[in-house]
């Protein structure tokens, strides 16, 4: 199939399909549109793709992405008591869109899943217990509600709560403008465990 395309073109088809959720089609669409951009449109691009790996940094307290270290929300006057357990920078992201937590973050940059070799020790769970020996009320476990997401959630708890610490694992419900017949089972007890009164 390459060998339809100019080997340039083939190559960034190639490199754009290498993204997650970029398939051959929108690979190619990607780069057939670059060849109608401006120079300093693309030089532009390449910058930013060139300099990522290098102008951002992690947090050394929470881990998550930033320009400096440490990251603005850990230099904030944010309550330092709370701290939300995250597995990824972009659930930071889908946290901080809400304006409801005010609070600190603590990202693990995984989940434990034995089935793909990744146990506690590969994800930031020490550097999670050296902020809780330095002061925290209460650890609020925002992981997904997938098999390694309560796993982890789970393995958390049971690490933190001899600490003395409060765990909280955030509620999960029906989406909405979902129908309650076409939500599974599973969804169902947790959004009635995690109901609240109106």
């Amino acid at each position: 199939m390459s060998g339809l395309y100019p080997k340039a073109m083939a190559k960034l088809i190639d490199a754009f399909e290498s993204f997650p959720g970029i398939g051959r089609k929108m690979a190619q669409r990607l780069a057939f549109h670059t060849l109608t951009m401006d120079d300093s449109h693309l030089e532009t691009i390449s910058d930013a793709i060139r300099n990522i790996k290098k102008e951002i940094t992690y947090c050394s307290v929470c881990c998550n992405l930033a320009d400096s270290d440490p990251c603005d929300i850990c230099k904030s006057g944010r309550d330092k008591g709370t701290i939300c357990v995250v597995q990824t920078p972009k659930d930071v992201i889908a946290m901080e869109s809400t304006g409801e937590f005010r609070g600190h973050y603590h990202v693990l940059h995984g989940l434990i899943s034995p089935m793909d070799g990744i146990g506690p020790g590969d994800i930031r769970l020490r550097e999670l217990l050296a902020r809780i020996k330095d002061g925290a009320d209460e650890v609020i476990i925002a992981t997904s509600p997938t098999v390694e997401g309560e796993a982890t959630a789970m393995y958390i708890s049971r690490l933190l709560k001899p600490l003395g610490v409060k765990v909280t694992r955030i509620a999960y419900g029906i989406s909405v403008g979902t129908d309650i017949e076409f939500t599974d089972e599973a969804t169902l007890i947790r959004a009635l465990k995690g109901r609240t009164e109106i």
